[in-house]
């Protein structure tokens, strides 16, 4: 099955948004990389906001269906959360920053309409992260000091920071040691 132009482009344009950034990149390099003509882009995509907003949609909905499959995968929502930072992980493995932390990183140089949608995101995955932390305090017997969106909030901002600092390092890091320590202590 071949991939369509559209996707083809979404697909270059996510790569280069999470391993140079949005402001690094351009039509010209797209249409070096998928082999069209910069015209036939703007068919596609009349605006490089047009284009953005397009691949942060279509990766939030990618996105909820990963975290229904760990859903429906792990009944345990401390397996839940551990498989969650195994997409950080696997990110990290294809030298990709996660989209949400490629977007805060530019946030004040973006759209507006990119600027939302970085927001939407971050905001699903803290609440995914606090629903089920939640649940874990429940099932676990945890006595939590904090409300869960504040455990949600350290425990993301370990992943993105360690996604960052293994960036900047290389693959000698572990991208998963802060994070998984604050999760295994939080009892």
């Amino acid at each position: 099955m071949s991939v369509s132009t559209r996707d083809a482009l979404l697909k270059s344009a996510e790569i280069h948004l999470r391993s140079k950034g949005y402001a690094a990149f351009s039509y010209a390099d797209l249409s070096e990389e998928i082999g069209i003509r910069k015209a036939s882009i703007h068919h596609h995509f009349p605006t490089k906001e047009n284009l953005g907003v397009a691949l942060i949609t279509q990766y939030i909905e990618v996105f909820t269906e990963k975290l229904q499959a760990i859903d429906a995968a792990h009944a345990d929502p401390v397996e839940r959360l551990r498989a969650f930072g195994g997409l950080f992980l696997a990110s990290a493995n294809d030298h990709l920053l996660p989209l949400c932390g490629a977007l805060a990183a530019e946030m004040a140089a973006l759209p507006e309409s990119l600027q939302a949608l970085g927001r939407q995101l971050m905001a699903q995955q803290l609440d995914w992260m606090a629903n089920n932390l939640a649940l874990a305090a429940q099932l676990h017997g945890w006595t939590l000091r904090k409300p869960p969106k504040d455990y949600a909030f350290m425990l993301l901002s370990a992943l993105e920071g360690a996604s960052f600092i293994g960036w900047a390092l290389g693959p000698s890091t572990d991208p998963l040691a802060a994070f998984h320590y604050m999760l295994d202590n939080l009892a």
